[in-house]
Parts: C-alpha cells; sequence; structure tokens
C-alpha cells in the first residue's frame, strides 16, 4: 500500500522529521488561498502514487498566490502514466544547498532491511546506481539491533552525508517499523542555505499484511486513483497486480501463475500482469480478466496457462468461447490446457475457431509462442 507524498511526509514530521510547511488542496480557489497561508510563493506538486511527475509538468514553482491558482488548474485533471491527478500539494519553497538521498528498503532475499544513501540525492536513485554505483551505499541493517546511533553514523560515513544526516537516519527507521512499512526513503534530503536539514519529497510502502494496525490508512488501501488498471481488476474481484510486460498472463492458482511468469521470462518476454483466477474459470471471470489484460495498452499478446483439477479444462474452456462473445478479442490469445477433461476443453475450443486464439500442448511451448507473438507485434 504506497502512500501520496503528502501522507509520507506527515509521517515523516510525527517521527521529528523536519518538512517544510505544505497544504494539500482539490481545486485552484483552494490553491490560492493556501497559497497566501503559505506566504505566496509555493512549489505546487501533483499528489499521485508514481515517479516522474516533474518530468511530466507536475511540479511547478509559482511565484505568487495567483499564480498558484493558475498552475494548479493546470496540473489538477493531469494524466501522469495513468494516474489522474485529483489534489496538488502546495509546499513553501528552501534556498538548498546541498542534496542526499536516504532510505530504508526490506532485502527480501537477505531477510533483513537494507539502508540505501547517496551525497547525490534530487535524482532516481537508479539512475545513480546504474551511472555511478560507487556513489550508493547499501548498508546491512539488523533488525533486532536497528539504526542506533553509531549505525546512522556509518551509514552517513559510508555515503558521504553530513553529520546531520544521522539523527534522520534514526528517525526514518522509526518510520519503517512503528507504521509496518517495506520501504521508506527521502529524495531529496536536503540542507538548506541557513543550515536545515529538510525532507522535501518521500516515499513509504505500508505492509498489506499489516493493514489492521494500520486503520487510518484503510481507505486508502482501496484507493481509486492508483494503477488504474489494478483498480479495475479489485472492483471486479480479480487477484491482478500490474507488471512492465507486454505478455499478458491468466492462470489458475498462485504457483502456477507465477511459474507462468518465470517461464515467459525465460523465452525472453516480458509478463505484463499477474493474474491468478483460482478456481473460478467462469464465462464472466474470463471475460473480466480479458477484459482487463487487453486494456493494457502494453500488451502484444495474452496467453492463458490453466491446469484442471476440481475446475475441469472443458469449463475453462466454455468460460474462453462466452468471454469472447462479449469481449472483442485485439490479440493474439495463446490457450494451454492440460489435467482434468483437457481433451475435451481443446475440442470445445477448436469448435470455436477463433483466427486469433492459438492452441499449445505444453506450458514451454505455450509460453515461447506467447513471446514470439509478443515480439512480433
Amino acid at each position: 500500500m504506497d502512500l501520496y507524498e503528502h501522507q509520507a511526509r506527515q509521517l515523516f514530521a510525527e517521527h521529528g522529521i523536519a518538512v517544510p510547511r505544505a497544504e494539500v488542496v482539490e481545486s485552484a480557489g483552494a490553491a490560492e488561498r493556501a497559497a497566501l497561508r503559505l506566504g505566496g510563493r509555493v512549489v505546487v506538486k501533483a499528489q499521485v502514487k508514481t515517479g516522474g511527475r516533474g518530468k511530466a509538468g507536475g511540479v511547478k514553482l509559482a511565484a505568487d498566490a495567483a499564480a498558484a491558482a493558475l498552475t494548479a488548474r493546470q496540473i489538477l485533471g493531469m494524466d501522469i502514466k495513468g494516474h489522474l491527478v485529483r489534489k496538488v500539494m502546495l509546499a513553501e519553497p528552501v534556498d538548498i544547498q546541498d542534496e542526499f538521498y536516504v532510505g530504508y528498503v526490506l532485502d527480501r532475499a537477505a531477510g533483513a532491511f537494507l539502508a540505501i544513501a547517496s551525497a547525490e540525492g534530487g535524482m532516481e536513485i537508479e539512475e545513480v546506481a546504474a551511472s555511478r554505483p560507487e556513489a550508493v551505499a547499501r548498508i546491512p541493517v539488523d533488525p533486532e539491533e536497528g539504526v542506533t546511533e553509531g549505525v546512522a553514523q556509518r551509514i552517513a560515513e559510508a555515503a558521504g552525508l553530513p553529520p546531520e544526516a544521522a539523527p534522520v537516519l534514526i528517525r526514518l527507521w522509526r518510520v519503517l517499523i512503528r507504521e509496518d512499512a517495506l520501504l521508506v526513503e527521502v529524495n531529496p534530503l536536503v540542507r538548506t542555505t541557513d543550515g536545515r536539514i529538510l525532507a522535501l519529497d518521500g516515499k513509504v510502502t505500508l505492509d498489506d499484511n499489516a493493514r489492521f494496525r494500520q486503520s487510518r490508512w484503510g481507505a486508502e488501501a482501496d484507493d481509486p486513483h492508483g494503477d488504474p488498471l489494478e483498480a479495475d481488476a479489485a472492483a471486479r474481484g480479480l487477484n491482478y497486480v500490474k507488471l512492465d510486460g507486454e505478455v499478458g498472463i491468466i492462470g489458475n492458482g498462485a504457483g502456477l501463475v507465477m511459474s507462468t511468469l518465470d517461464v515467459v521470462a525465460g523465452c525472453g518476454a516480458r509478463p505484463a500482469n499477474f493474474l491468478d483466477i483460482g478456481g473460478g474459470a467462469s464465462s464472466g471471470v474470463m471475460a473480466d480478466g480479458l477484459s482487463v489484460i487487453l486494456s493494457d495498452p502494453d500488451v502484444k499478446s495474452v496467453l492463458v496457462n490453466v491446469f484442471g483439477g476440481i475446475t475441469a479444462c472443458d469449463a475453462v474452456a466454455d468460460g474462453i468461447v462466452q468471454a469472447l462473445e462479449s469481449v472483442r478479442l485485439t490479440k493474439p490469445l495463446v490457450v494451454r490446457l492440460d489435467g482434468n477433461n483437457a481433451a475435451r476443453g481443446r475440442a470445445i475450443l477448436d469448435a470455436r475457431a477463433h483466427p486469433l486464439v492459438q492452441q499449445v500442448p505444453t506450458m514451454d511451448g505455450a509460453a515461447h509462442r506467447a513471446a514470439q507473438l509478443a515480439h512480433a507485434a
């Protein structure tokens, strides 16, 4: 569960990390009034749960309250990477001397947390790591010891941060632990010309498993303004996660779907999503799944990989055939059926003879064919 920037800043302030004054508004008129309260000159920032806001024109400096109203009007309603801007944050500007990056992330492979810090903040940390990996310090953190004063100083020294950053590292660790977060980052953490250390921007990802302890963010868990495809899928009751690839995936059972993602990747393609239909392969479920996947502009082909068990393959095939009556298939669909009543299911799809539907009997073969079709699109 990702929080908006203004919510991340709220957590920072609650745990003693200094942030500039700011207000969140939903209209140009409210932006003008807020700017007056903040001193007139403000930074107007789109509030969406995605990066790249600045490059998209979602972060602008306004010279006075009137300009803040005009800028807010321009930003509100923007589409930034599929996210509609419904709120903007107005923050008082600061004079920056230095910019840094600090953050903690769960390292699942190591079963521990990792501190990441750099003296080169203000840009995507991935870009810094790719171009100058030596500029990014990665320090494992013992979850039992936590970030003590000594640990914080060690992280700061490794990254080339000033000593004044050490208290922020301690407090940011408290945010991570006390708020049940999987990731917290401040980018940039700045030193102003008058010597203050401030968090200008931040990101917090909370652990979904801890929602019962984080009830104040409950409304944000089902925020319809997050990823629009995930919101659409959630509204349809689908277990769907958007990924960055070009091969749409539908399978029954989380293990099979995860294996399918791996096999597709092994064929040189990238999965576009995780979609587990579980034991429900009715026409309605298939239609909803295909509708969500086909509405993703990145998808070039779709792979349905089903192993029939309690839900037999002929029922899955019937669901696909009926779904094709309500969903206009615009991308090639590769189907692999195996298990209970697989031969009958294949016969049903053969009889339908849809020109964009192809059947492949093996999982590896189906993944390879789906990858080929995606690359050829």
